[in-house]
């Protein structure tokens, strides 16, 4: 099961209490080419809604916020190099952390595919 925020942001449930977390493909696109990414620190707690990483580009930089809240298990430290991973494959290689939730619950309140689709149609 994935999730997504009006702000780009996907998780995708791993297991009962732990997720992935990236931006979307449209995330991404906005941003163009990817130069530098900026992790959380493992075994921070973060809540929904902070901002927990930063996604540079060539063009412009975004916070990226977390859409549920808990505790950072690990980061995708194959993006200290390549950052550009984001860009090839947003919502697969290019991952940002995982995260143990602190309340699955939260996870009602974000939005399934065909709700966000609707809402980037609703964005032209």
């Amino acid at each position: 099961m994935i999730k997504y925020t009006e702000d780009h942001e996907w998780v995708r449930m791993d297991s009962d209490t732990d997720a992935t977390v990236g931006i979307t493909d449209f995330a991404q696109e906005q941003l163009g080419e990817l130069v530098y990414v900026e992790l959380p620190n493992i075994a921070a707690s973060i809540s929904q809604g902070d901002d927990c990483a930063v996604v540079e580009s060539v063009k412009a930089a975004g916070d990226v916020k977390s859409p549920v809240s808990g505790t950072i298990v690990s980061c995708n430290e194959s993006l200290d190099d390549t950052p550009e991973l984001i860009n090839e494959n947003a919502m697969g290689e290019g991952w940002l952390f995982t995260i143990n939730l602190d309340d699955p619950t939260e996870l009602e309140g974000l939005m399934d595919e065909s709700d966000y689709q609707a809402y980037l149609t609703s964005l032209e």
